[in-house]
């Protein structure tokens, strides 16, 4: 290996030891991460189609690909720094201060961070990663003989730096793992959520019929289990750390009687189970954004209407603890459709991912305008007073959930055999519900109408199945759903921006 590449490796290791102790700093001493912080900028300063292409194209493994995004240029960085900075390593020094400078302002976009508390991690990072760039430089002195005779025995200088980068790198490694694992186990051990008992519910639902599931296999069960129901929000490594017995929502704004309530007080309130599938606006057609589950939470009128709201108001705005923020027409409250401010999710409390301690749930509105996670206050507005987040990027401020089909199984470009095959999938209309839904194996063919499970509620996705003969060839399947109205699920093709894809699913098979 060259001088430069050596020069390289060992500025990259640098940087990788610098993240790993901003992590375990975070971890040990219950910092903010720099990692994150930088995160949550990119999330937020990111123009709509950065965000719009990135949930296409990853869909919930989003934020996975920001973060090794982030590492890659940042080892990126050091590589570039280790080249040039070995004569002049007050290049190194000003960029790690650069560098760190930028951690701290990101950290302190949160309230609850200062700027004495985010430059701890950002201190101990500047130095550690200049104190082993400068020990790395060290092993492999910059007088060494740049060639060697093919009978000479290895240069020592250079032994000494591979296995200095093996121990930096293992410590960047060590200490990073354990700093995230600890700043997880952090927020799950501070939010109380282990403790938390229901009380019964005063509307429970009975079990789920059998007719409610089809027995397929591939198929999307009814209820979606909480381990894989999609999560999109602006989280980025962690979630907020809540704690509910310092947790209360705050209900303001255009009301006769404001107030707060705490975890205890959501509780001592009628709580009621209700089946609501939810949809992210993101999702395209055909894709796996969307999801159904029983929930369990207090009926927002009612939370609405011990505060007295006023005539003049319009909107509900719900925010988050990290000052996300939602806001839909009060006509949603008051409609006949299920909205709640929920505390459990399939049978047990919130996940701190899905909005631990408490999260609104509006049936037949996309997420983005409805579904606030991690709630802490809801606010009554003007309809022109206030844009929620997302509407500002471009998103539009009304987003009634489209009539939507999928085809589940068989997956796209599957080889099958020719003969009886079971083609399924769920389809959804929350508030409407699904009354029909029809296939199409060719383009030529005609729709054949399917199969449906019993429904748990207009506001629950159902499923479909066909039994389909299919012949030898190339078939393209589509499919399309007739909501509880009547109306037929558009085949216009439209993106997810500014207000929910429509089209017909499409998927092609080949037999035989």
């Amino acid at each position: 290996m060259s001088s430069k590449g050596r020069d390289a490796m060992a500025g990259a290791a640098a940087v990788a030891l610098a993240l790993g102790v901003s992590e375990l700093a975070a971890g040990l001493l219950g910092l903010p991460s720099l990692i994150e912080a930088v995160g949550d900028w990119v999330i937020d300063a990111s123009p709509t189609p950065v965000k719009e292409w990135a949930i296409s194209t990853f869909g919930t493994n989003d934020k996975l690909v920001l973060l090794i995004g982030i590492v890659l240029v940042s080892l990126l960085v050091g590589a570039l720094i280790g080249m040039i900075a070995r004569r002049r390593f007050g290049i190194a020094v000003a960029v790690f201060l650069g560098f760190g400078a930028a951690a701290t302002l990101a950290a302190t976009r949160d309230p609850a961070v200062s700027i004495g508390v985010a430059v701890i991690p950002a201190g101990l990072a500047i130095i550690t990663g200049l104190a082993a760039l400068r020990w790395l430089y060290a092993q492999s002195p910059a007088a060494v003989a740049q060639v060697e005779e093919p009978a000479k025995p290895a240069d020592p200088s250079r032994r000494r730096l591979v296995i200095g980068l093996g121990a930096i790198l293992g410590v960047a490694a060590f200490s990073g793992g354990i700093g995230r694992a600890l700043v997880d186990r952090s927020t799950r051990s501070v939010s109380g959520r282990a403790d938390v008992s229901f009380p019964a519910a005063a509307e429970s639902l009975p079990p789920m019929p059998e007719a409610a599931e089809l027995g397929v296999q591939g198929l999307s069960p009814v209820i979606t289990p909480n381990e894989v129901f999609y999560r999109i929000d602006t989280a980025f490594l962690s979630v907020p750390r809540v704690e509910i017995s310092e947790w209360a929502i705050t209900v303001e704004g255009r009301v006769d009687r404001p107030y707060s309530l705490t975890y205890d007080d959501l509780l001592a309130m009628p709580l009621v189970e209700r089946d609501v599938t939810l949809s992210c606006v993101s999702n395209a057609v055909g894709g796996d954004l969307v999801g159904n589950a029983r929930w369990l939470g207090v009926p927002l009128s009612d939370i609405l209407d011990r505060a007295g709201v006023r005539g003049d108001a319009e909107q509900v705005v719900g925010r988050s603890v990290d000052d996300f923020t939602v806001g839909f027409p009060v006509e949603a409250v008051y409609d006949g459709r299920d909205s709640l401010v929920a505390v459990g999710m399939n049978g047990e409390p919130l996940p701190l991912e899905h909005g631990f301690p408490a999260r609104l749930v509006v049936a037949g509105l996309y997420g983005y305008v409805s579904a606030t996670k991690w709630l802490s206050s809801i606010e009554l507005t003007g309809w022109d007073d206030f844009d929620a987040y997302w509407v500002p990027r471009g998103w539009a401020k009304e987003a009634p959930i489209k009539t939507q089909s999928r085809i589940d199984t068989p997956t796209n470009r599957t080889a099958l055999d020719p003969g009886r095959h079971r083609v399924a999938g769920v389809a959804w209309a929350p508030t409407r519900g699904i009354s029909r839904v029809e296939v199409r194996p060719g383009e030529d063919a005609e729709w054949v109408e399917a199969e449906l499970s019993e429904p748990l509620s207009d506001n629950c996705w159902r499923q479909w199945v066909v039994d389909w003969d299919a012949p030898a060839g190339t078939h393209r399947l589509q499919v399309r759903a007739t909501d509880g109205d009547g109306s037929v699920q558009t085949d216009e093709s439209r993106p997810p921006a500014p207000d929910g894809a429509t089209g017909w699913h499409t998927i092609q098979v080949s037999v035989g």
